[in-house]
């Protein structure tokens, strides 16, 4: 079985473009990331162009290329094969703990059966930010008391 780093997340395509574009769970998991800086969220390349591809369906791409922008300096880069689904292999490649998405293909039993050899959590959004403990995360993975939040998710 492979580790993975609890302090490492990844957010499929839909997610990112919902914390854009909707907020809402989306936005409140992303934000217990965004607001600790121990935390880390992973994407390939194909992840961050899936992403901004559907920000620029749904909105402009105007919009999509800024979020890019942005986006780039908040993730750690992973690399994987041509043709892996983006988020499930920049998980593998980048050894995260979690895959936030709304796609019930991944989030279902058939799913979690095929990771378990990598020890990663796949959940929807809501349910991440209803589990996700980051004090209980910080204590195991650091070793320290937690010190609470430690960054501002909304810059």
């Amino acid at each position: 079985m492979t580790t993975s780093e609890p302090t490492r997340v990844v957010a499929d395509a839909d997610v990112l473009a919902a914390d854009l574009l909707v907020g809402g769970p989306a936005r409140e998991a992303l934000d217990h990331v965004r607001g600790h800086d121990w935390l880390m969220l992973v994407a390939s390349d194909p992840l961050v162009a899936d992403a901004e591809a559907v920000i620029g369906t749904l909105a402009e791409t105007d919009l999509a290329a800024a979020w890019r922008a942005r986006f780039e300096d908040e993730r750690c880069r992973v690399e994987h094969p041509p043709g892996d689904h983006p988020a499930l292999a920049s998980a593998i490649a980048g050894d995260a703990g979690h895959v936030l998405t709304f796609d019930d293909r991944l989030t279902g039993p058939k799913a979690g059966v095929s990771l378990q050899q990598y020890a990663i959590s796949v959940r929807t959004p809501a349910a991440f930010a209803t589990v996700f403990d980051p004090a209980a995360v910080y204590e195991g993975f650091v070793g320290d008391r937690y010190p609470g939040p430690d960054a501002d998710p909304r810059e």
